[in-house]
């Protein structure tokens, strides 16, 4: 796809919401800076998406614990969360949420491979709600929830998990062997790569939550700023960028909005969905 410059964003079809979308929004680095809260103009867009009647959908790599809590600074107490890149998906009620559909990988190979390349990374397997059960303790501030520290190698994988975390020293260079062993493997920094079941996504998750809707292909959107974004923005019947997306992200978009720091979703929400300003 081509993408057009940013601030052209185009309108999904069939505006009336009676007629409402599905709208998937990426979180950290679409909605949320790093290491900040979401800006009022974020708060208030997302607000009103969902007055206008819309089905929202919150699509992040993060744990689920983790993206409950930044989901609730949103303001947001009704909806979906699509956690672990796809893996977990919850329903958000009120104060509480209900865990939809969780897709587990298969932790043993993985850890197997890692463990003979890299023996000196940690690993970290999701237990969904929670928090984590680790090989070695992760440095505070990067993993949400209790850490559990296994005392061997081959604990990991005696439950299932949805979600494995490799982490250390150039971590991202395991990427394209993990991606060969058939596993779905992103790297989210040089030192940290995601792994999850093969053929899941983002995408994935919205496509069931769109089916159970009823909600018609044409009438989905989705923004996002990464990697893990491909497929969600490849899936959308319009799909948006951030401005400081890779190359790579913004060319499979139908648009490119500004960048996060101008709060780019903000302002791409009430152009696509014709809403009225704040």
């Amino acid at each position: 796809m081509t993408a057009t410059a940013s601030g052209a964003t185009a309108a999904l079809p069939d505006v009336p919401t009676s007629t409402p979308a599905l709208v998937a929004c990426d979180l950290g680095g679409t909605l949320v800076r790093s290491g900040r809260r979401a800006t009022p103009a974020v708060v208030d867009a997302l607000a009103a998406v969902r007055a206008a009647g819309h089905h929202l959908a919150i699509a992040t790599g993060r744990s689920l614990s983790v993206a409950v809590q930044m989901v609730r600074l949103l303001g947001i107490r009704d909806g979906w969360v699509v956690a672990a890149n796809g893996a977990v998906t919850a329903r958000l009620d009120g104060n509480g949420y209900s865990v939809v559909q969780v897709t587990p990988v298969e932790a043993e190979p993985v850890v197997r491979l890692v463990s003979k390349i890299r023996p000196d990374l940690r690993l970290a397997a999701e237990v969904v709600g929670t928090g984590y059960r680790v090989t070695k303790r992760f440095p505070d501030g990067q993993l949400g929830g209790h850490q559990e520290v296994l005392q061997r190698v081959g604990d990991i994988w005696a439950r299932p998990t949805p979600r494995l975390v490799v982490h250390g020293q150039w971590a991202q260079r395991l990427t394209p062997a993990l991606r060969e062993s058939g596993v779905t493997a992103f790297p989210t920094r040089v030192d940290w790569v995601d792994v999850t079941a093969p053929g899941v996504s983002k995408a994935t998750a919205l496509e069931s939550i769109r089916a159970e809707l009823g909600v018609v292909p044409s009438r989905t959107l989705a923004i996002g700023d990464g990697e893990n974004d491909l497929e969600l923005l490849s899936w959308a019947g319009v799909s948006i960028a951030m401005g400081h997306a890779p190359d790579t992200v913004r060319a499979v978009a139908h648009q490119v909005t500004s960048s996060v720091e101008r709060d780019g979703a903000a302002s791409a929400l009430y152009d696509a969905l014709l809403l009225p300003a704040a």
